[in-house]
């Protein structure tokens, strides 16, 4: 072929290529179909109730292992999309007794779980609790419901590109809070999320909601009869949708005053030469002071709270490092600052089996949201206690003893100070208010912590609970109503 022949074939090759290609798609356009579709545009609040199962998120029995099964015996969502507000009302039981979330083993229990804005609060039995490690979270859940996240894509801008089987992939972001993919059909439904949120423990979270079973509500809006999520590799939420009410009331989402003031408060006791029970939260700390060093018992919740610590801690005796961060369990709520600890320069010893864990979730960064770990670029150490370790400096002596046999966590730390008779324990044993009498079954995880202080012989004094009160050991026996050995 002549060459001028043949660069003319070939351009006209590429002409008609280039004219059969499918276009990108408009992002504005899929969206005011979608919301056409689905009544998005006259939507402002919703209200749905469902049943089925739900997985606790962060309080697996095994580290890396997947979350444990509660029952939804209902749950009422509310969303308030012009305040980015959410009501979550729960009523739930156990399905499966080993792993964590605070539930008890038999009976049902409800729960109220809130979001306005950027504050996070929950109410069990009438108390406001706030909540500032779910905000992320909760923020994230609001928008990436099926009628929220055409929302944000049109309030946060997004692109669009072509999906399968006549679909159209949708991608937004907000900046600092979340990403997600949003799968709409060629029907203009909304049938998968596939979002990032910034877990204080995680790191960058994927998050896979799917929905389906769309059907009319009302008003011109279409909704799923079927919610299935997963969330950091397993299982969160399987959900029948038995009741949808667009444009519902929201006056229950107004933000209380007991969760508006979410500043850290920590206070600290000294209860035994250099030994400080930190407290002033849901969640204690305990800091022992060393040689040339000191050691911090318990990261917990998030980088805030636990960097608010460190701070504290690091003031009570200035000059001295904290060189260690001992982790009682990989549990979300005792684990969430561990970052934080890292961030300091800490090393953190933890039960063996939880190594490999924080290994792998530490190698994630929170590139959504930079924690103070990304901030200062440095990488964890870690450290493995089996049965029991030691950390000491010659004058003082601190025994890990790992706690066997518990239904709450199988990667289960308590410590034990010998010379002052001191036990630090988290979630094995939470003392009741003052005066309160013993329940009718002795709580499992209290027994399992009494065998356990018996099996090592421990000569406790007092226990330090990283939650709750300091409390003398008959308190321990009176609650699981155990004679207190002689």
């Amino acid at each position: 072929m002549h060459p001028m022949t043949a660069a003319l074939a070939a351009l006209a090759t590429a002409t008609l290529v280039a004219g059969c290609a499918t276009p990108s798609p408009s992002a504005t356009d899929v969206v005011a179909r979608a919301s056409q579709a689905m009544g998005a545009a006259q939507l402002k609040s919703i209200r749905y109730v469902g049943e089925g199962e739900a997985f606790t998120f962060g309080q697996a029995y095994l580290p890396g292992g997947p979350w444990p099964k509660v029952a939804y015996h209902s749950v009422v969502r509310t969303v308030d999309y012009e305040a980015g507000a959410m009501r979550d009302e729960v009523v739930l039981s156990r399905a499966e007794p080993r792993g964590g979330g605070g539930y008890p083993l038999a009976g049902q229990q409800r729960n109220d779980q809130y979001v306005n804005g950027e504050i996070a609060w929950n109410v069990v039995g009438g108390n406001v609790a706030p909540g500032p490690r779910f905000t992320a979270d909760r923020i994230h859940q609001i928008w990436i419901t099926p009628h929220g996240v055409l929302k944000a894509a049109q309030r946060q801008g997004a692109s669009a590109r072509a999906g399968e089987g006549g679909s159209t992939v949708l991608d937004v972001a907000q900046p600092g809070r979340y990403r997600a993919s949003v799968t709409v059909s060629a029907e203009g439904l909304v049938t998968q999320v596939d979002s990032t949120f910034p877990d204080p423990v995680l790191g960058d979270t994927r998050t896979l909601t799917t929905y389906s079973e769309y059907r009319d509500v009302g008003g011109g809006v279409k909704f799923p009869g079927r919610v299935r999520q997963t969330s950091g590799g397993h299982p969160v939420l399987d959900l029948a949708i038995k009741e949808v009410q667009p444009n519902a009331s929201v006056a229950t989402l107004v933000l209380p005053d007991a969760a508006r003031n979410q500043g850290e408060r920590v206070v600290s006791e000294k209860v035994a030469d250099g030994v400080w029970f930190v407290a002033g939260g849901s969640h204690n700390s305990v800091a022992i002071e060393m040689a040339d060093h000191w050691v911090l018992v318990e990261t917990p919740l998030n980088d805030a709270r636990t960097q608010a610590v460190i701070d504290h801690v690091k003031g009570l005796v200035p000059g001295k490092p904290i060189r260690y961060a001992v982790n009682s369990h990989p549990h979300f709520d005792h684990s969430g600052g561990v970052r934080a600890a890292v961030a300091e320069g800490a090393t953190i010893v933890t039960q063996a089996a939880a190594v490999p864990y924080f290994e792998r979730v530490l190698a994630t960064p929170n590139a959504v949201r930079p924690d103070r770990m990304a901030q200062a670029a440095r990488a964890p150490r870690l450290q493995a206690v089996a049965d029991k370790g030691l950390l000491s400096d010659g004058t003082r002596n601190i025994e890990l003893h790992r706690i066997t046999g518990s239904v709450h966590n199988d990667a289960f730390l308590m410590v034990w100070l010998p010379k002052e008779r001191l036990l630090i324990q988290a979630d094995a044993y939470t003392p009741l208010p003052p005066n309160m009498p013993p329940p009718a079954t002795p709580n499992a995880n209290n027994v399992n912590l009494i065998e356990n202080l018996e099996r090592l012989q421990l000569n406790v004094d007092r226990i330090l609970p990283l939650h709750g009160r300091v409390v003398p050991l008959s308190e321990l026996y009176a609650t699981a109503s155990r004679p207190l050995p002689r």
